[in-house]
């Protein structure tokens, strides 16, 4: 398993998950990662965060660490992988690391962090700049799946 991040202007900070990923780990991914790739993208101060509604995610002890920390993160709702950019990243990700046949897990975690810094910057920016386009989509198919 592994966290990323992107934004329009390209890929941020993408790291290997050791073992079960539960909240505190979770946290500690953001605490190591989150403020480093903001910084590498150039973010500023007036960004917004994306993640899942996966339970980790919106754990208290990780609500309250974005609170303290100012991150302004995007409500949506739950179950809506059409809503979430990365999801194409990943896919893209896959194909990209499937193709050069990593041969161990020390290989496949090279590979993936070679791959994730060839992302153009054109993907991510396309991704964002569609993201209203998507919304409308998802609301037109009543929230059911749409072809992305």
């Amino acid at each position: 398993m592994i966290w990323g991040c992107f934004s329009a202007d390209g890929t941020g900070s993408i790291t290997r998950i050791h073992g079960t990923m539960n909240a505190i780990k979770y946290l500690d991914i953001l605490k190591t990662n989150l403020f480093k790739s903001v910084d590498t993208l150039k973010l500023g101060q007036n960004w917004t965060f994306q993640q899942d509604n996966d339970p980790k995610h919106t754990a208290k002890i990780v609500k309250t660490w974005l609170t303290e920390n100012n991150v302004n993160v995007l409500r949506w709702p739950s179950q809506s992988p059409d809503l979430n950019p990365i999801e194409n990243l990943w896919t893209t990700l896959k194909k990209q690391v499937y193709s050069r046949h990593p041969r161990n897990i020390v290989e496949l975690e090279m590979i993936v962090k070679e791959e994730w810094s060839k992302i153009p910057s054109t993907a991510c920016r396309n991704l964002i700049e569609n993201y209203k386009k998507r919304l409308n989509d998802v609301v037109k198919s009543k929230g059911f799946a749409i072809d992305y």
